[in-house]
């Protein structure tokens, strides 16, 4: 869902430019591909000079304006200048800012240098160093956590309890759990079988609401808008509060973050502290719509005129109910059985591999306006929301699919 409404976010423009969108994504069934013009499976578990050059094979076959890349940050941030001879705008940060923001304890410790509250915080890679870390962090008292310090989202995140298991713990929604003794036994086993262990972040379990603030800022890392919401259960919370928007600003000054980016808050002690930053758009930053601003299309149009155009005072203090929605996703799927009442080669008019083809008839398209002056031609724009991706806007425009 988050993918489909920040296309349409795109293609429902404040200054009416017609967008098409071209999206890319290694499962050839993804569902956000549906919602695009058009769609290309894009290779998977490849180095970064191979990614590299299937991204500009693809911006220039079809000539993409603006290409916002979701993941593989840091096999395209160097390549702006090569993507610019082909006539695409690359919508990244700088190699350096990713390089340290990729890594939680870099991160943290350039923050926590530049003044940026962040929370203790120790870094281990051997059973011995985990132990050792726990032991440090949890004579506060507080609830310590454990999980991978490079780029993996939630994969590897654990609370560390040894408490017995209760009947009510039992009953209640799994939890991600773990004891010390079990996460230092796979450390030890690790090391004993020869595997790669990746650097570990131990710090205190931050509970509570999680404050997400989503950025836009200029390519020196000059705020200009700024979205903080918070998330309870189904709900989310667009806060009328400006510290963790202060403490924003001050991030992406620092890393000289630019376009759109993403900074993660939780409360330790009462106060906010830094728990993330993420040099590229929020999964949910289609939210901030709902606050009266549309930060992905003034991302596209800095950096296509330099110029954000008018960015309205955002209207905080509202309350969003996060629902479900379904996609019906045509073809045969590319894996496994063939779905019931479809036939094992896919539909008619569609490619047999299962990725749409572009969209053709008026039914299929968002109601769309007139470019700007300043952009009479069709711009292509090449996006992806949330996961590996590629697309594109023009007017005729395109965004990359998650």
């Amino acid at each position: 869902m988050a993918t489909t409404q920040v296309m349409r976010m795109l293609r429902d423009n404040p200054d009416a430019v017609d967008v098409r969108i071209y999206g890319t994504n290694v499962d050839r069934d993804a569902p956000a591909l549906s919602a695009c013009d058009v769609g290309e499976v894009e290779p998977r578990h490849v180095s970064d000079d191979t990614y590299a050059d299937f991204a500009l094979d693809f911006c220039r076959r079809h000539g993409i304006d603006v290409l916002v890349p979701p993941r593989r940050l840091a096999a395209l941030a160097g390549l702006t200048d090569v993507f610019a001879q082909g006539g695409t705008r690359l919508m990244c940060s700088p190699p350096a800012a990713i390089d340290a923001l990729t890594s939680k304890s870099r991160a943290y410790e350039e923050a926590g240098a530049a003044g940026i509250p962040v929370p203790p915080w120790r870094v281990a890679s051997d059973a011995a160093s985990f132990r050792e870390a726990v032991g440090e962090l949890s004579a506060t008292g507080e609830r310590v956590c454990v999980k991978p310090a490079g780029e993996y989202s939630a994969f590897g995140f654990r609370i560390l309890d040894d408490r017995p298991l209760r009947l009510k713990d039992l009953l209640a929604a799994p939890a991600p759990l773990a004891s010390v003794d079990a996460v230092a036994e796979a450390l030890r086993r690790a090391a004993d079988e020869g595997e790669t262990v990746p650097e570990l972040l131990v710090m205190p379990f931050l509970d509570g609401p999680e404050v997400s603030v989503d950025c836009l800022s200029t390519p020196g890392g000059t705020l200009l808008a700024g979205v903080a919401r918070s998330k309870q259960g189904r709900y989310r919370y667009l806060l009328d509060d400006p510290a963790p928007t202060a403490i924003a600003r001050r991030l992406v000054g620092h890393f000289k973050l630019a376009y759109l980016s993403n900074v993660q808050l939780r409360r330790r002690n009462g106060e906010p502290v830094l728990l993330e930053a993420n040099p590229r758009a929020s999964a949910g930053i289609f939210q901030t719509a709902f606050a009266g601003v549309n930060l992905p299309w003034a991302a596209v149009r800095l950096l296509l005129h330099g110029d954000a155009g008018p960015l309205p005072a955002p209207r905080l203090g509202g309350r969003l109910a996060i629902t479900e929605t379904a996609t019906e996703v045509h073809g045969a799927p590319s894996h496994g059985l063939p779905a019931k009442g479809l036939p094992a080669h896919g539909i008619p008019g569609l490619p047999a591999h299962g990725v749409p083809a572009p969209r053709t008839s008026p039914e299929a398209e968002l109601p769309l306006g007139e470019a700007t002056a300043a952009a009479t031609a069709p711009t292509a724009v090449a996006v992806g929301v949330a996961v590996t991706a590629a697309a594109k806007v023009t007017t005729s425009a395109a965004v990359a699919a998650g």
